[in-house]
Protein backbone atom coordinates (compact mmCIF):
# COMPACT_ATOMS: atom_id res chain seq x y z
CA UNK A 1 0.00 0.00 0.00
CA UNK A 2 1.15 3.57 -0.67
CA UNK A 3 2.01 6.02 2.10
CA UNK A 4 0.84 9.54 2.86
CA UNK A 5 -2.09 10.85 0.83
CA UNK A 6 -2.60 7.65 -1.15
CA UNK A 7 -3.30 5.52 1.89
CA UNK A 8 -6.03 7.90 3.06
CA UNK A 9 -8.09 7.27 -0.06
CA UNK A 10 -7.14 3.59 0.14
CA UNK A 11 -8.73 3.35 3.56
CA UNK A 12 -12.03 4.72 2.28
CA UNK A 13 -12.00 2.36 -0.70
CA UNK A 14 -11.00 -0.60 1.47
CA UNK A 15 -13.95 0.08 3.77
CA UNK A 16 -16.36 0.37 0.81
CA UNK A 17 -15.05 -2.81 -0.82
CA UNK A 18 -15.31 -4.81 2.40
CA UNK A 19 -18.73 -3.38 3.25
CA UNK A 20 -20.31 -4.04 -0.14
CA UNK A 21 -19.16 -7.65 -0.17
CA UNK A 22 -20.54 -8.31 3.31
CA UNK A 23 -23.77 -6.39 2.61
CA UNK A 24 -24.36 -8.35 -0.59
CA UNK A 25 -23.66 -11.70 1.08
CA UNK A 26 -25.31 -11.18 4.48
CA UNK A 27 -27.60 -8.20 4.17
CA UNK A 28 -27.40 -4.77 5.75
CA UNK A 29 -28.91 -5.48 9.15
CA UNK A 30 -26.88 -8.69 9.65
CA UNK A 31 -23.58 -6.97 8.89
CA UNK A 32 -22.10 -5.18 11.86
CA UNK A 33 -19.61 -2.33 11.54
CA UNK A 34 -17.23 -4.50 13.57
CA UNK A 35 -17.39 -7.19 10.89
CA UNK A 36 -16.65 -4.59 8.21
CA UNK A 37 -13.71 -3.07 10.11
CA UNK A 38 -12.12 -6.47 10.67
CA UNK A 39 -12.51 -7.43 6.99
CA UNK A 40 -11.17 -4.05 5.83
CA UNK A 41 -8.44 -4.16 8.51
CA UNK A 42 -9.26 -0.67 9.73
CA UNK A 43 -10.48 0.63 13.07
CA UNK A 44 -13.98 1.85 13.86
CA UNK A 45 -12.74 5.43 14.16
CA UNK A 46 -11.83 5.51 10.48
CA UNK A 47 -15.28 4.24 9.45
CA UNK A 48 -16.85 7.00 11.52
CA UNK A 49 -14.39 9.53 10.13
CA UNK A 50 -15.10 8.66 6.50
CA UNK A 51 -18.81 7.85 6.70
CA UNK A 52 -20.24 8.94 10.05
CA UNK A 53 -22.73 6.09 10.41
CA UNK A 54 -23.75 2.71 9.08
CA UNK A 55 -26.60 4.29 7.09
CA UNK A 56 -24.17 6.66 5.40
CA UNK A 57 -21.88 3.74 4.62
CA UNK A 58 -24.77 1.77 3.06
CA UNK A 59 -25.64 4.77 0.87
CA UNK A 60 -22.00 5.29 -0.12
CA UNK A 61 -21.72 1.63 -1.16
CA UNK A 62 -24.77 1.97 -3.43
CA UNK A 63 -23.75 5.41 -4.70
CA UNK A 64 -20.57 3.98 -6.25
CA UNK A 65 -22.82 1.98 -8.58
CA UNK A 66 -25.76 4.36 -8.94
CA UNK A 67 -23.47 7.26 -9.90
CA UNK A 68 -22.30 5.18 -12.88
CA UNK A 69 -25.52 3.36 -13.70
CA UNK A 70 -28.16 6.09 -13.51
CA UNK A 71 -26.69 8.67 -15.94
CA UNK A 72 -25.70 5.90 -18.33
CA UNK A 73 -29.20 4.34 -18.26
CA UNK A 74 -30.84 7.74 -18.73
CA UNK A 75 -28.62 8.45 -21.73
CA UNK A 76 -29.59 5.11 -23.31
CA UNK A 77 -33.29 5.84 -22.83
CA UNK A 78 -32.94 9.34 -24.30
CA UNK A 79 -31.20 7.83 -27.30
CA UNK A 80 -34.14 5.44 -27.80
CA UNK A 81 -36.70 8.23 -27.72
CA UNK A 82 -35.02 9.96 -30.63
CA UNK A 83 -36.87 7.20 -32.56
CA UNK A 84 -40.07 6.73 -30.55
CA UNK A 85 -41.25 3.95 -32.87
CA UNK A 86 -38.31 1.86 -31.60
CA UNK A 87 -39.30 2.41 -28.04
CA UNK A 88 -41.26 -0.68 -27.18
CA UNK A 89 -40.80 -2.20 -23.73
CA UNK A 90 -38.34 -4.81 -24.99
CA UNK A 91 -36.17 -2.01 -26.36
CA UNK A 92 -36.46 0.04 -23.18
CA UNK A 93 -35.49 -2.85 -20.91
CA UNK A 94 -32.75 -3.95 -23.31
CA UNK A 95 -31.29 -0.45 -23.25
CA UNK A 96 -30.43 -1.07 -19.59
CA UNK A 97 -28.20 -4.06 -20.37
CA UNK A 98 -25.13 -2.05 -21.36
CA UNK A 99 -25.34 0.29 -18.32
CA UNK A 100 -25.80 -2.75 -16.05
CA UNK A 101 -22.85 -4.63 -17.54
CA UNK A 102 -20.66 -1.50 -17.33
CA UNK A 103 -20.84 -1.97 -13.56
CA UNK A 104 -18.43 -4.88 -13.99
CA UNK A 105 -15.84 -2.20 -14.76
CA UNK A 106 -16.56 -0.47 -11.44
CA UNK A 107 -15.69 -3.73 -9.76
CA UNK A 108 -15.24 -7.38 -10.70
CA UNK A 109 -18.75 -8.89 -10.61
CA UNK A 110 -20.19 -5.42 -10.12
CA UNK A 111 -23.43 -6.06 -12.03
CA UNK A 112 -24.44 -8.92 -9.75
CA UNK A 113 -23.25 -7.18 -6.59
CA UNK A 114 -25.26 -4.05 -7.44
CA UNK A 115 -28.47 -6.00 -8.08
CA UNK A 116 -27.96 -8.05 -4.90
CA UNK A 117 -27.50 -4.85 -2.89
CA UNK A 118 -30.69 -3.38 -4.40
CA UNK A 119 -32.50 -6.58 -3.49
CA UNK A 120 -31.22 -6.43 0.07
CA UNK A 121 -32.45 -2.85 0.33
CA UNK A 122 -35.94 -3.90 -0.67
CA UNK A 123 -36.17 -7.17 1.25
CA UNK A 124 -34.96 -5.54 4.45
CA UNK A 125 -37.13 -2.48 3.74
CA UNK A 126 -34.32 -0.01 4.29
CA UNK A 127 -36.60 3.02 4.06
CA UNK A 128 -33.69 5.46 4.12
CA UNK A 129 -32.36 3.83 0.93
CA UNK A 130 -35.59 4.44 -0.94
CA UNK A 131 -35.41 8.05 0.26
CA UNK A 132 -31.76 8.30 -0.78
CA UNK A 133 -32.39 6.85 -4.24
CA UNK A 134 -35.47 8.95 -5.00
CA UNK A 135 -33.89 12.20 -3.75
CA UNK A 136 -30.49 11.69 -5.40
CA UNK A 137 -31.50 9.89 -8.58
CA UNK A 138 -35.14 10.93 -8.90
CA UNK A 139 -34.84 12.59 -12.28
CA UNK A 140 -33.33 9.44 -13.81
CA UNK A 141 -36.02 7.22 -12.31
CA UNK A 142 -38.74 9.55 -13.58
CA UNK A 143 -37.28 9.44 -17.09
CA UNK A 144 -37.42 5.66 -16.99
CA UNK A 145 -40.99 5.52 -15.64
CA UNK A 146 -42.08 8.07 -18.27
CA UNK A 147 -40.54 5.98 -21.03
CA UNK A 148 -42.20 2.79 -19.81
CA UNK A 149 -45.56 4.51 -19.31
CA UNK A 150 -45.42 6.01 -22.82
CA UNK A 151 -44.79 2.55 -24.23
CA UNK A 152 -47.70 1.03 -22.31
CA UNK A 153 -50.26 3.88 -22.29
CA UNK A 154 -53.11 1.43 -21.60
CA UNK A 155 -51.76 0.75 -18.07
CA UNK A 156 -52.93 3.33 -15.49
CA UNK A 157 -50.28 4.88 -13.20
CA UNK A 158 -51.28 2.99 -10.03
CA UNK A 159 -51.09 -0.34 -11.87
CA UNK A 160 -47.77 0.68 -13.43
CA UNK A 161 -46.39 1.40 -9.95
CA UNK A 162 -47.11 -2.22 -8.97
CA UNK A 163 -45.84 -3.69 -12.21
CA UNK A 164 -42.54 -1.84 -12.04
CA UNK A 165 -42.04 -3.22 -8.53
CA UNK A 166 -42.85 -6.73 -9.74
CA UNK A 167 -40.26 -6.15 -12.46
CA UNK A 168 -37.61 -4.98 -10.00
CA UNK A 169 -38.43 -7.97 -7.79
CA UNK A 170 -38.01 -10.33 -10.73
CA UNK A 171 -34.59 -9.04 -11.75
CA UNK A 172 -33.34 -8.79 -8.17
CA UNK A 173 -34.49 -12.29 -7.24
CA UNK A 174 -33.05 -13.71 -10.45
CA UNK A 175 -29.64 -12.13 -9.91
CA UNK A 176 -29.57 -13.00 -6.22
CA UNK A 177 -30.03 -16.69 -7.08
CA UNK A 178 -28.12 -16.56 -10.39
CA UNK A 179 -25.34 -18.94 -9.33
CA UNK A 180 -27.71 -21.65 -8.19
CA UNK A 181 -29.99 -21.21 -11.21
CA UNK A 182 -26.99 -21.40 -13.55
CA UNK A 183 -25.87 -24.67 -12.01
CA UNK A 184 -29.34 -26.18 -12.44
CA UNK A 185 -29.59 -24.94 -16.04
CA UNK A 186 -26.18 -26.44 -16.80
CA UNK A 187 -26.88 -29.78 -15.10
CA UNK A 188 -30.47 -30.30 -16.29
CA UNK A 189 -30.53 -28.53 -19.65
CA UNK A 190 -26.89 -28.27 -20.73
CA UNK A 191 -27.17 -24.49 -20.80
CA UNK A 192 -24.23 -22.24 -20.01
CA UNK A 193 -25.19 -18.65 -19.21
CA UNK A 194 -23.25 -15.62 -18.10
CA UNK A 195 -24.78 -12.57 -16.40
CA UNK A 196 -25.66 -10.94 -19.71
CA UNK A 197 -27.40 -14.10 -20.97
CA UNK A 198 -29.55 -14.23 -17.84
CA UNK A 199 -30.52 -10.56 -18.13
CA UNK A 200 -31.42 -11.10 -21.79
CA UNK A 201 -33.61 -14.07 -20.81
CA UNK A 202 -35.58 -12.11 -18.24
CA UNK A 203 -36.31 -9.06 -20.43
CA UNK A 204 -39.06 -10.48 -22.70
CA UNK A 205 -40.74 -11.90 -19.61
CA UNK A 206 -40.69 -8.53 -17.85
CA UNK A 207 -41.74 -6.57 -20.94
CA UNK A 208 -44.72 -8.86 -21.49
CA UNK A 209 -45.73 -8.63 -17.84
CA UNK A 210 -45.56 -4.85 -17.66
CA UNK A 211 -47.74 -4.42 -20.75
CA UNK A 212 -50.26 -7.27 -20.35
CA UNK A 213 -53.80 -5.82 -20.50
CA UNK A 214 -55.65 -5.49 -17.21
CA UNK A 215 -58.43 -8.04 -16.91
CA UNK A 216 -61.84 -6.44 -16.68
CA UNK A 217 -63.55 -7.09 -13.37
CA UNK A 218 -66.38 -9.60 -13.58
Amino acid sequence: MGHGMASRTDTKTRILDAAEKLFAERGFSETSLRLITSKAEVNLASVNYHFGSKKELIRAVLARYLDVFMPSAAAEIQRLFKNPELANLNEIFSSLIKPLLELNQVRHGGTTIFLQLLGRGYIESQGHLRWFITTHYGQYLEAFVRAVSASAPHIPPAEMFWRLHFTLGTIVFTMASADALNEIAAADYGEHNDTEAIIRKVIPYMAAGVSVPILAKE
